[in-house]
């Protein structure tokens, strides 16, 4: 979403997934108080929460908020297929396959949670994941139905 006739779709889904936003605000506010940054970034659509004090490393997105453990979204990560043994597959950027949730949540909003949990929740079953993981490898694909 870098043209500019992109940017009205991309205001209608920041509204969208307001309440999951709010979700996310919190809990990296939260965060700050014990060592978390926050700025925005635009490439990923997000508010970024970096050095995010809690859960077991790797990032998780709640809306246009991504709360990431480390110090940058440019690290590489493996792909939950992979990870589960399925196959082989290259690590892929982590801020590439947390702006695929940024996206699945500007089109579902507030549907985007229960249709994830519905879907296996984390892990390598989830569609919502695989096609994160999809769109990380290709730059395409980031839709769960497709």
């Amino acid at each position: 979403m870098t043209r500019a006739s992109d940017w009205p779709l991309c205001a209608l889904g920041v509204l969208w997934t307001l309440p999951n936003t709010v979700l996310g605000l919190g809990a990296g506010a939260a965060g700050l108080a014990f060592g978390a940054t926050a700025r925005l970034d635009r490439r990923e659509l997000a508010i970024v929460f970096q050095r995010w004090p809690w859960g077991p490393g790797g990032a998780m997105t709640l809306g246009n908020v991504i709360l990431h453990t480390a110090d940058s979204l440019d690290a590489p990560c493996f792909t939950y297929a992979h990870r589960a043994g399925h196959c082989e597959e290259p690590a892929v950027r982590i801020g590439d396959h947390e702006r695929a949730h940024v996206l699945q949540y500007m089109a579902l909003g507030p549907l985007f949670l229960p249709l994830y949990l519905l879907c296996g929740g984390i892990s390598v079953r989830n569609r919502f994941e695989r096609a994160a993981d999809r769109y990380a490898r290709t730059g395409r694909g980031w839709w769960p139905w497709g």
